[in-house]
């Protein structure tokens, strides 16, 4: 099975729906998870604080966000790297779009 296949078949089985009746927090984008469900898509570095003062950051494609957590994939390998929201501190967004001809994909 190749990336995109993975890829396909991973967001298939996370049938997240966002509706009326979800929590504000996700739905009102004055809160990090919904303005980071904005971004879905896109290429992101996550910089994290670890304890008090260690940073370390992870640079993937936003795949999904929940109230507590983020998914990021990332470009070397595919794989998916579940992040907790909390320690995030920074998140760079790139404006140019993510082709993964681009990356060697």
């Amino acid at each position: 099975m190749n990336y995109f296949e993975n890829e396909t078949r991973t967001k298939q089985n996370r049938n997240v729906v966002v509706d009326s009746n979800s929590p504000e927090i996700i739905t009102n984008n004055i809160y990090t998870p919904a303005f980071l469900r904005e971004q879905i898509g896109k290429l992101v570095r996550v910089e994290f604080l670890i304890g008090t003062n260690n940073l370390t950051d992870r640079i993937g494609i936003l795949e999904d966000v929940g109230a507590s957590y983020i998914l990021l994939r990332a470009i070397e390998s595919g794989n998916l790297l579940y992040c907790d929201i909390y320690s995030i501190k920074f998140v760079t967004i790139s404006e140019n779009p993510f082709t993964p001809l681009n990356y060697g994909f």
